[in-house]
């Protein structure tokens, strides 16, 4: 049986027709496999000295804090200073009434000039007892006794001139004064109020604001970890200055010096108190306040800063990256973080200075595939074309 020639040219035109784009879907790589190379967003590296802060947070405590009490009994009469106002070391705060001291003040000085009498009328007595004993006149027995009442006399003036000293310091106590410079709080007494020696209640809290101690914890495995860092002959020595963080997230504008670690972990939480002295010259900083410290305690040399979108930890949790080689090939590499500053991953081993770090396209690309890498804020050559069309 014979086939007419048309019907069967055009039966080939179709299968043709069909055969074409199922043959550019597959590709030359078989079916699903990429065209060709894909693009890739890249970051260069290049290597610098990181500092390693550790953000403690932390108290505020004042320099230096003196609870004025009374030291003398009595009933207050006047309070001389304004609530939360500046005092100066030595200067009044409060007035007891000093009406008996003034009087044992008295008294002490009139038994110190009874005392000095007694004493002249001794030393003539003994006196004239030395010249009668030497004329021969005068017996031993006499002489010594005179001699004696002499020297009893003067231990007697030396007694009431130690009770005049004792009554005028506790007259001078019946005027309370500052301790330290520093801002007074509230008076926890009032006028008229008895008070007495010693008592366990402060009538007035006086802190040294020009200088203040921010106490922090840091665990002792860290400090462990510094140590290894800066030799064993030092608790920890930071390098550089520390910074402060307010409660509201702004940054205390003066940087602050470590002045000591306590020699003494808390055996329930097995942390360390670091304290770091801050000047405080506009009074900002206040007792009691939360605060963050940022505290260098070492410095990470020849590292890179890698964005933290490039890098991918496996089910272990290693972190590694994708590099773009000269070949524009992806490699995988692993790399060792030794720090977070902001958005990136502070590096020490595994990247250098030059190498292309994949950020985006992570999709489209493999491990050895071949890439067009685009660096990060760069424009893309085909898109240059297109603006230059337009």
């Amino acid at each position: 049986m014979t086939i007419p020639r048309f019907p069967m040219a055009l039966a080939v035109l179709i299968l043709v027709g069909v055969a074409a784009p199922a043959a550019r879907a597959e590709g030359p790589k078989g079916p699903g496999g990429p065209a060709g190379p894909v693009p890739v967003t890249v970051v260069k590296l290049s290597q610098q000295d990181f500092p390693i802060v550790s953000v403690l947070p932390g108290r505020v405590t004042a320099a230096e804090v003196a609870e004025v009490r009374p030291q003398v009994n009595g009933i207050i009469r006047e309070r001389l200073f304004e609530e939360g106002a500046d005092v100066e070391a030595g200067q009044p705060l409060y007035k007891i009434e000093d009406d008996m001291y003034l009087a044992g003040v008295a008294a002490a000085r009139a038994a110190v000039a009874q005392a000095e009498a007694t004493l002249r009328s001794a030393e003539k007595d003994a006196g004239r007892a030395e010249e009668l004993f030497g004329n021969n006149t005068g017996s031993e027995q006499k002489l010594d006794a005179a001699v004696a009442a002499r020297d009893s006399a003067a231990a007697a003036l030396q007694m009431a001139r130690a009770e005049l000293k004792a009554a005028e310091i506790d007259l001078s106590r019946t005027t309370i004064r500052a301790p330290i410079s520093g801002t007074a709080g509230f008076s926890l007494t009032t006028t008229g109020a008895l008070v007495s020696a010693g008592q366990e209640m402060a009538l007035t809290t006086i802190r040294g604001l020009d200088t203040v101690h921010v106490d922090v914890t840091q665990s002792a495995t860290d400090l462990l970890k510094w140590r290894s860092r800066l030799g064993k002959d030092v608790l920890i020595r930071p390098a550089g200055k520390v910074a402060l963080i307010l409660a509201d997230g702004s940054r205390y504008p003066m940087t602050g010096r470590l002045a000591a670690a306590e020699p003494h972990v808390q055996p329930t939480t097995g942390m360390v108190t670091l304290r770091i002295h801050f000047p405080n010259p506009q009074r900002v900083l206040l007792p009691g306040m939360y605060v963050q410290v940022e505290l260098p305690v070492s410095e990470a040399e020849d590292a890179v800063a890698v964005p933290q979108r490039a890098v991918i930890r496996d089910r272990h949790g290693v972190p590694s990256v994708w590099l773009v080689t000269a070949e524009n090939r992806i490699e995988s590499r692993e790399v060792e973080i030794v720090k977070t500053d902001g958005d990136r991953w502070i590096v020490t081993k595994g990247l250098a200075t030059g190498d292309r770090v994949v950020v985006s396209g992570f999709q489209k690309a493999a491990v050895g595939a071949p890439v067009i890498p685009e660096e990060a804020g760069s424009v893309p050559v085909g898109a240059q074309s297109a603006q230059a069309g337009n």
